[in-house]
């Protein structure tokens, strides 16, 4: 199976702390490190992990970040296929608190990469099994759509309305505002429709509620959550599986990344799926 990422990049620091500081307070952070990482990143390496293999059309900034963001994700099993844009790698800052709860600062524009860059190899898009988009322009979009299963990210809906190409799935989550489904009526509408609710499941349209899976150890880390439930879906999708289990695959994946630190450390793996 082929599978592939078109999105964005962003070099995350992270710091643990006891709680997320108010207003006019100093907070020590427990411990701190950094990745490449953001929506497109986490997925492409969730999906390299699950496929053996997986494309990643994304943008990087001319700077040693946007090389580091390179070498490490490749590194990871990603193949990048990434622009260069002419200034520093987009940043991101997030706080991971007590609970494992994730709180993000972006620092910077999203970098993505655009479907009319000819030096990036877009018609490969076309033999893929599914693509799973995060970020780029109209025509990144289509070029996407080529591909047997098209998901996407409900905090692109500007550009997918633009882009006037159906979804097989849109994903977003209730409880964010950045990613509410129904912000903007895309024409034709999505195939399908899943929204997730994090332990309460979430709900599949046309379909039903489904149930959040098991988290396997501790919580750790909620940074990624997402990313990897959308990952997992499109894998599913991909190997022709009803939408019912991709969405479970999903879930699978969401609730395994919360038991690691950071989005690398703990994801569910081929081996993981074939074991049950």
């Amino acid at each position: 199976m082929r599978v592939a990422v078109v999105g964005h990049i962003e070099w995350v620091e992270f710091a643990r702390v006891e709680h997320v500081p108010v207003p006019g307070e100093i907070a020590t952070a427990l411990e701190t490190w950094e990745v490449p990482a953001g929506g497109g990143a986490v997925a492409a390496v969730q999906l390299a992990r699950l496929a053996g293999a997986v494309d990643f059309f994304t943008s990087v900034g001319d700077d040693e970040l946007g090389r580091r963001s390179r070498e490490q994700l490749t590194a990871l099993g990603v193949t990048v296929h990434a622009s260069e844009a002419p200034r520093p790698q987009r940043r991101a800052f997030t706080f991971v608190d007590g609970d494992g709860e994730r709180t993000i600062t972006t620092l910077s524009p999203k970098m993505i990469p655009s479907g009319g860059d000819g030096a990036l190899p877009w018609e490969e898009l076309a033999r893929c099994d599914a693509v799973y988009f995060t970020g780029g322009d109209v025509a990144a979009v289509q070029a996407a759509r080529r591909a047997r299963a098209f998901v996407a990210t409900s905090r692109e809906l500007p550009t997918l309305h633009r882009a006037r190409e159906e979804l097989d799935v849109l994903v977003g989550s209730a409880e964010d505002v950045g990613e509410r489904v129904d912000a903007i009526e895309l024409d034709p509408s999505p195939r399908i429709v899943v929204t997730t609710s994090g332990s309460l499941g979430g709900w599949i349209q046309p379909g039903g509620p489904f149930l959040a899976a098991p988290i396997p150890a501790p919580i750790v880390d909620a940074y990624g959550c997402g990313d990897c439930f959308a990952a997992g879906l499109t894998y599913g999708l991909g190997a022709g599986w009803t939408i019912e289990d991709a969405v479970a695959l999903g879930a699978r994946c969401g609730a395994t990344v919360l038991t690691g630190r950071g989005p690398y450390e703990r994801q569910l793996t081929a081996a993981d799926v074939a074991t049950g």
